[in-house]
């Protein structure tokens, strides 16, 4: 829990700040930009909220933050309504669960509402006020796991909702054998007609994405948007097994048609087709030249 005592000294003075706990992960930062930044390696707040949204928006991100590293000098009177407002819509039938688990490094989770059974991607941290949100919205079917990374609290979701969870065989490690769905091979799965999951090694050797109607695709660690450079991109320094592979998984991917990229980590990415396309084309030329 974030203490004053080690609130950073890179933080401008006021009642919101981030102490040296911070892991870096980046949450903070794209959950609430005009608030916090990166400064020396951390995050800090570069701005105190001015207006209500920017204040739920750094409560939000307090929430979510995988290391409790946010902190208020005074306790905040609407941290109930911030909770409530968990998951946080995206598109329509698209939400950001918040509650990043530091097993993760911070990685989000999404939840999609759908008829016939909601998905979780990736597991959030098991928290009480989450929990009861997700029930409220009709629990969850299914437990999509990207790769053996992001798999967090994944039991105690699986005990709580009795969803399925789904993962790729070359990804299970003790921690996750007793998964109800392993994945197996390298040809795309179609779970129902608007979940496909398209195998993409190169991150890990058993990644895999899910695309829904067509349109969203989260996208775990295989692709992101890059602030830095400007276009979709991979993470070099952060390739666990096979650059090579995962220029081929990218390529593979390029051939699918969507508009939304909802990474676990880096930032996401919305566009038209036409666009989007360009886009992973662009990803794949830096990709080749940074190999």
């Amino acid at each position: 829990m974030a203490t004053l005592s080690r609130r950073r000294p890179q933080n401008v003075s006021g009642d919101i700040y981030v102490d040296s706990s911070c892991i870096d992960c980046d949450t903070c930062r794209w959950m609430a930009p005009s608030v916090f930044e990166r400064v020396e390696g951390q995050s800090a707040v570069s701005h105190q909220p001015g207006t209500e949204a920017e204040r739920q928006a750094a409560l939000q991100a307090l929430l979510a933050c995988p290391t409790a590293s946010i902190g208020t000098v005074e306790p905040p009177q609407e941290i109930r309504q911030v909770q409530q407002s968990f998951p946080i819509p995206v598109t329509d039938d698209v939400y950001h669960c918040g509650y990043h688990a530091e097993s993760s490094f911070g990685a989000a989770s999404y939840l999609i509402r759908r008829p016939q059974g909601n998905v979780l991607v990736d597991s959030p941290r098991f928290s009480p006020p989450l929990v009861k949100q997700l029930q409220a919205l009709g629990g969850v079917r299914y437990l999509y796991l990207t790769h053996r990374d992001d798999v967090a609290d994944h039991q105690r979701f699986r005990e709580q909702f009795g969803c399925d969870r789904i993962l790729h065989q070359d990804d299970i490690s003790p921690g996750t054998r007793g998964v109800e769905i392993p994945l197996t091979g390298q040809e795309p799965v179609s779970l129902a007609p608007d979940l496909l999951i398209i195998p993409v090694p190169g991150h890990t050797k058993g990644h895999t994405v899910l695309l829904y109607e067509n349109r969203v695709l989260f996208s775990g660690d295989h692709l992101a948007w890059s602030p830095g450079l400007g276009h979709l991109h991979a993470f070099r320094r952060a390739c666990w097994y096979s650059w090579p592979e995962l220029i081929q998984s990218m390529k593979k991917l390029a051939a699918y048609s969507f508009e939304w990229v909802l990474p676990g980590h880096g930032r996401r990415y919305h566009a038209d087709r036409a666009t989007m396309a360009q886009q992973m084309q662009q990803c794949i030329a830096w990709m080749e030249q940074v190999a």
